[in-house]
């Protein structure tokens, strides 16, 4: 007999669907709770009874966006590769996520517009880019230990990747007649990772 499903998993998840459509269109400061309570049919009462307030929503969905991202690269079979061969793996992998989530890019730059003000937000983000960081700054070094890379700074490396793939997706915010995220992601990768390897003598 198969389990359950857990209803108030399913009713968040509902919740936070709606929400991300509400904000996508209104925007976070003129998104009301009574906006996001319309658009899932339920009660603002029963709203309440998950999620307390705006702030609580917001943190939600980042929440949602980046666990389903950390789960993936915690799965990748990094150490049977090359350092480059972990990093590509990586880079497709959020490069992926990315094409996926870019119906969200107006909320995606609402959080970091938010982290200003928002010391919630900010605290969030934080501990997400060093995450991050802590996937990334290990495969740096152990290409920097095994010769394949030359003796860079494997955290700074690993912060010009996090730059590298942001910076993209601005550009493409930007102008997208002049940026194509996937294709831009990995060229702009390719020639960092040629800045770092190890060139024989």
């Amino acid at each position: 007999m198969s389990p359950r499903p857990n209803v108030s998993d399913e009713r968040k998840s509902q919740i936070l669907n709606a929400a991300e459509d509400v904000f996508t269109q209104k925007g976070f400061e003129e998104a009301r709770m009574d906006d996001i309570a319309e658009e899932t049919g339920l009660s603002k009462g029963t709203l309440y009874l998950y999620f307390k307030s705006k702030d609580d929503l917001i943190i939600a969905i980042l929440d949602r966006m980046f666990q389903r991202e950390f789960r993936q690269l915690e799965n990748l079979d990094q150490d049977a590769a090359s350092a480059t061969e972990a990093i590509w793996k990586i880079t497709d992998l959020l490069t992926k996520e990315i094409l996926g989530l870019l119906r969200l890019i107006p909320i995606v730059y609402q959080f970091l517009a938010l982290a200003f003000r928002n010391k919630y937000v900010q605290k969030a983000l934080k501990k997400y880019i060093n995450r991050y960081l802590d996937i990334l700054i290990p495969i740096i070094q152990r290409g920097i230990d095994s010769g394949e890379f030359r003796q860079v700074n494997a955290r700074e490396v690993a912060v010009a990747m996090g730059a590298l793939m942001e910076g993209t997706l601005l550009l493409w915010v930007y102008d997208k007649s002049i940026v194509e995220p996937e294709y831009h992601i990995h060229s702009g990768m390719k020639l960092l990772l040629e800045g770092v390897q190890a060139h024989p003598s």
